[in-house]
């Protein structure tokens, strides 16, 4: 048995009377200590298979097994253990209270499981200073950049230290370089920490920097690569991916822009995260030229 292991998975939603079928006899294996990758297109079931790992959501039928423990009939209370104490979710939308303050943002997860203060206030700026954060821990999210919050929402996710870290589109919204030094940090967490580490990503070049890279498309796993694989096996796969990520950024586009139009965010969230999906559009469309596509 794997350290983490799904059996022919499946998930259903219903969306009115129409059921959507988000996984369809999913199964994967992930080792302790390992760091892996799971590309996909947009709808393909990556976050699905997140959330059901990481204990936020059910499988309609099949089997998860999280350390050594079948959590596929755990009670919500057992499930909220899981998620308190054995696994650390780093969210694409980050999910960071926006009232609180850095430092109160990565202590929450210890009040939940009622850490004396002493011990909170130590592991707080431990993992503040880790990040590279001990001087802006009394800011706000608003205040910070998006790689800060990044490295917020990070510490937050170690806070109770648990054994396994699943990353959904850890550097979606960041521009490279800042992209790159948050995956940078998730290398250590692993090699230092001796963290699991699962990571959607769209990033051909972080994907290559994982043990092994699991392809999903329809619910089900079409490849499982190693980054030593082959190099045509490897081009064949940076090309997918890249295809893959421009059609998704176009679509963040067109919803970022009309999230503005209807006043949903403001002016500067625009500008942000605009500048960012524009930069990677650019970048995507410059590489399938220059491998003539």
């Amino acid at each position: 048995m794997s350290y983490i292991e799904t059996i022919d998975l499946v998930k259903v939603f219903k969306l009115g009377n129409v059921e959507v079928q988000a996984l369809r006899g999913l199964s994967m294996q992930v080792e302790e200590g390992e760091m892996i990758a799971v590309i996909g297109p947009s709808g393909s079931g990556k976050t699905t298979l997140l959330n059901i790992i990481g204990g936020l959501t059910r499988a309609t039928a099949g089997q998860t097994f999280i350390a050594g423990k079948e959590i596929t009939n755990f009670s919500n209370a057992q499930l909220g253990m899981l998620r308190q104490r054995v696994v650390g979710h780093i969210f694409q939308t980050l999910n960071l209270i926006p009232t609180l303050t850095a430092y109160e943002n990565v202590e929450l997860p210890m009040l939940a499981i009622k850490m004396p203060a002493s011990q909170r206030k130590k592991r707080v700026t431990e993992l503040l200073t880790t990040v590279g954060l001990e001087f802006r821990m009394n800011h706000k999210p608003d205040e910070l950049s998006g790689g800060e919050k990044q490295r917020v929402a990070i510490a937050s996710a170690l806070a109770n230290d648990p054994p396994i870290l699943i990353c959904d589109e850890p550097t979606g919204d960041l521009d490279q370089e800042t992209g790159a030094k948050i995956v940078q940090f998730l290398h250590r967490v692993n090699k230092e920490m001796g963290k699991t580490v699962i990571m959607v990503t769209h990033d051909p070049a972080i994907a290559r920097q994982t043990d092994r890279i699991y392809r999903i498309m329809d619910g089900k796993i079409i490849s499982v690569q190693k980054p030593s694989d082959s190099e045509e096996a490897n081009a064949a796969l940076k090309v997918q991916m890249y295809r893959d990520r421009l059609a998704e950024t176009e679509l963040e586009i067109a919803d970022l822009e009309n999230a503005y139009k209807e006043q949903r965010i403001n002016a500067a969230t625009f500008g942000e995260r605009w500048h960012n999906l524009t930069e990677t559009k650019q970048f995507l469309e410059r590489e399938l030229h220059r491998m003539g596509l």
